[in-house]
């Protein structure tokens, strides 16, 4: 029943949605870096796999932002359905079994009853949700960061290009930069998944 709009303790998008966001972003600039011919391509070739990777991941930043505004918009509407259900429940059993179904089993199975009923009265006790949606503050501040991810993650692949004037070695570098934000992406995803990096 948690809104995944609302800012978390380390910022509005949890570190599972930026490692999405960064691998998508050079996921989309590899595929334009990688189309390169290092045998015969030109300035005009590295112009035009650069113009195509800024103005691809601009559309995929925007089209990848707005989904995630959908699903915050419908998140805080579920919240509100639930919370709602819990508040009109026609006893406290049926109130105490709504809350169950909406935690992890692993958290619903350790619950004590009287623990399950404490939630139940504090989730009663609440005034009852608006009856319009709105996107929250800190979902927009999430679309927005969902943009500048995907968008901002394609100039560290792109800039070898502009400091070689060889295309091999500017292409090989561009693809170990690519390698290492990749290494550095699942890095950190694994130290927050509780995994070994």
């Amino acid at each position: 029943m948690t809104d995944p709009s609302a800012p978390g303790p380390k910022g509005v998008l949890d570190p599972r949605d930026r490692f999405e966001e960064i691998i998508f972003g050079l996921i989309m600039v590899l595929t334009f870096s990688c189309s390169l011919s290092v045998a015969d391509a030109g300035r005009a070739d590295v112009r035009g796999m650069i113009i195509g990777a800024l103005r691809c991941n601009l559309a995929w930043g925007i089209i990848d932002a707005a989904f995630y505004l959908i699903g915050a918009i419908a998140e805080r509407g579920r919240s509100a359905q639930i919370l709602r259900q819990v508040q009109r429940a026609s006893d406290p059993a049926a109130g105490r079994a709504i809350v169950a179904g909406t935690l992890p089993a692993l958290v619903a199975e350790r619950l004590a009853p009287q623990e399950l009923e404490r939630l139940r009265e504090s989730l009663a006790g609440l005034p009852e949700p608006a009856s319009r949606v709105r996107l929250s503050w800190a979902g927009a501040l999430g679309g927005l960061g969902v943009f500048l991810l995907v968008f901002l993650s394609t100039f560290p692949v792109v800039l070898p290009f502009f400091f070689f004037d060889e295309v091999h070695t500017a292409l090989r570098i561009s693809n170990g930069v690519a390698i290492a934000l990749i290494f550095g992406a699942s890095f950190k995803l694994a130290q927050h998944s509780g995994l070994r990096p």
